[in-house]
């Protein structure tokens, strides 16, 4: 999957990995009853509801998407901790080169492993990645019952009032 990302966004949303059905079609959250899209809409971040395949769209809004592990599976956990482990390597690598504001990793369970935060929730973290904020949110995959539409938009609009106040790093 490739990223998508530009320098200086305000948020650059991190997907656990690309599910099979991303991947297929090369765009990001791309799988039906993924409420990433919806999401972003009913937090206010877009003032419509784009598909899948209008992700460029995000860019010039001032966000981006990127996957903290490459690889396609059909379930996030199929996916090593070791894989995790090295994806936040890899996003610290794309953080340091491109300066986001705010990185915001999409899925409390792979936050926890990846980056060794045990107990870490949702919500702004103390630690930033590369001097960019950290924000988890829950994972938006229509396979994660834990968290319905109205739950989401809900913890993506404090990210975007968060977004709105804060400051870019200098």
């Amino acid at each position: 999957m490739p990223d998508l990302i530009a320098a200086r966004l305000t948020v650059l949303f991190v997907g656990i990995n690309p599910g099979l059905y991303s991947a297929a079609t090369g765009h990001h959250f791309a799988r039906p009853g993924n409420r990433f899209w919806p999401a972003l809409h009913d937090a206010g971040f877009t003032d419509v509801l784009l598909r899948p395949w209008e992700e460029r769209r995000l860019l010039a809004l001032g966000f981006g998407i990127t996957n903290l592990v490459a690889r396609a599976t059909a379930a996030a956990d199929e996916l090593s901790p070791a894989e995790l482990r090295r994806g936040r390597q890899r996003l610290e690598a794309k953080v340091r080169r491109h300066r986001p504001r705010i990185v915001a990793v999409l899925g409390i369970g792979a936050f926890r492993t990846g980056f060794d935060r045990r107990r870490a929730g949702v919500g702004l973290q103390a630690e930033t990645l590369e001097r960019a904020a950290v924000w988890v949110l829950p994972n938006p995959s229509g396979l994660n019952a834990n968290h319905q539409r109205a739950d989401l938009a809900l913890e993506f609009r404090a990210l975007r009032r968060f977004a709105a106040a804060a400051r870019h790093p200098e």
